[in-house]
């Protein structure tokens, strides 16, 4: 009887957890769709200086995390 309530309770956390990633998932999702969207509205010189920047950044970030 214990094990039976032990596995049940375990099943749900783990429908629980599998619903909480697949709403982060979607959220992240529209978050990137959003930022597409975005960067497609710009003039094609404005995209490309907004993802060289957001390149350069990440990539001083990298760097600076292997220093």
């Amino acid at each position: 009887m214990i094990k039976a309530a032990l596995l049940a309770a375990a099943a749900a956390l783990l429908a629980f957890a599998a619903f909480q990633l697949r709403e982060k998932h979607q959220e992240a999702e529209a978050a990137v769709q959003n930022i597409h969207d975005q960067l497609d509205a710009l003039d094609p010189a404005t995209r490309a200086a907004v993802v060289a920047r957001l390149t350069s950044d990440e990539v001083k970030k990298v760097r600076g995390d292997r220093s």
